[in-house]
């Protein structure tokens, strides 16, 4: 059984300018219980004597959630909509038993709102799908559904007023970088500047180190971030790294890339001591497997493997499609998002399965059904018997 949802104690203050305080929404007809109390804390934060600055209400004085109640609320919420895509956990174990809780680990590039309603182009998406007061349900549903241990997004605009409080409650401690020159800012009625955030369960583990990382590319400081976290179990005392990251887009970019992939690679070559501590890295690399940037990840020094790739019939091929958008350009599909891990001290268990053509639909991604044009990805991780010289 994996780890339980529990309160969590006092994390860090986190600052960001007021352009990131929007009103939390009420969901659905009446206002939410939760989300008034979310609301209320928010509003009696340090926030209003500086208005400079927005401060992270205390989790100290908020109660914890029970995931259930918040998934009711949720699907209370988007009654409306069609319900929820099932999708199945492939078994990828093999013979080594593990004697502790698998690590669940969920990886998933949200969408970020601004974009999403003011730059993306989604032409098949009806407006009314990508409203925050449902989609941020949505999103939440997709959370609650799988109940990450460590769960590690892109493009977060509503770090503040929505997934740092909420998820603290149920028992997880995040952390946000935001990219230094956000596209969100340049739409109309932004939430502030979109970002990486990690979050882990705090009853399971305990923050080593952690750092935020702007990626250079060709010796310049770049607009793309990564966050790596040395995290110990608190059941087997193994530590490993936990890295996010979300490389730069679109086509003509690929050296681009290759050198901020390098620029990761080199951080957390240093982090994990030469890869005596085991990494899982979560991303949207914005490269399909044929790009330079993969092909480092594949051949580098720490020893990874691209956890999808079990889910092939060879074991060695990407699934087809990791994110499908219809835009104003034409259609778009491709394998873009990965989680990469230490193939020498970790073993993948099991994975989540994608969505198929027929659950997507014609009309692509986003949509009533699903909150993002990317899918999240999931997977559960065991430690494989301690090798010598490992942490």
């Amino acid at each position: 059984m994996r780890g339980s949802w529990g309160p969590k104690p006092t994390a860090k203050k986190e600052f960001l300018k007021t352009s990131l305080v929007q009103k939390v929404c009420s969901m659905g007809h009446g206002t939410s219980r939760l989300y008034s109390a979310l609301a209320k804390t928010l509003n009696s934060s340090t926030a209003s004597q500086h208005p400079e600055y927005l401060v992270s209400p205390d989790p100290e004085h908020l109660e914890p959630i029970d995931p259930k109640e918040l998934l009711e609320e949720c699907r209370a919420v988007l009654h409306t909509r069609p319900p929820r895509f099932q999708r199945d956990f492939v078994d990828l174990r093999t013979d080594h038993p593990s004697s502790h809780p698998p690590i669940r680990v969920m990886q998933w590039n949200i969408l970020a709102q601004a974009l999403g309603e003011g730059k993306d182009n989604f032409v098949q998406c009806p407006v009314e799908a990508l409203k925050w007061e449902e989609r941020k349900c949505l999103i939440l549903e997709e959370i609650l559904a799988y109940q990450p241990d460590i769960l590690c997004l892109q493009e977060v605009d509503h770090y503040f007023d929505t997934f740092q409080p909420l998820l603290s409650r149920l028992g997880y401690q995040g952390t946000f970088f935001p990219k230094p020159w956000s596209p969100c800012l340049d739409v109309e009625h932004n939430n502030g500047p979109d970002g990486c955030a990690l979050f882990f369960l705090q009853n399971r583990f305990k923050l080593v180190n952690s750092a935020n990382i702007r990626l250079t590319a060709m010796t310049l400081k770049t607009n793309q971030v990564a966050i790596a976290q040395t995290l110990e179990c608190k059941e087997s005392s193994r530590q490993f790294c936990i890295a996010v990251t979300h490389l730069k887009a679109r086509t003509g970019w690929e050296r681009f890339r290759s050198a901020q992939g390098c620029d990761l690679l080199q951080n957390l070559q240093n982090i994990t001591q030469g890869a005596k501590i085991p990494l899982i890295i979560c991303g949207d690399f914005n490269a399909e497997p044929t790009e330079e940037v993969y092909k480092h990840f594949a051949s580098s020094s720490l020893n990874l493997n691209s956890a999808y790739k079990l889910l092939s019939a060879d074991g060695q091929s990407e699934p087809p499609y990791t994110t499908w958008k219809i835009r104003t350009s034409g259609e778009c599909r491709h394998t873009l998002d990965y989680i990469w891990y230490s193939k020498h001290a970790l073993s993948v268990r099991s994975a989540l399965d994608l969505l198929t053509e027929e659950q997507i639909g014609p009309n692509r991604l986003p949509s009533f059904n699903y909150p993002s044009d990317h899918l999240s990805l999931v997977c559960d991780f065991s430690f494989n018997e301690e090798p010598d010289g490992l942490l």
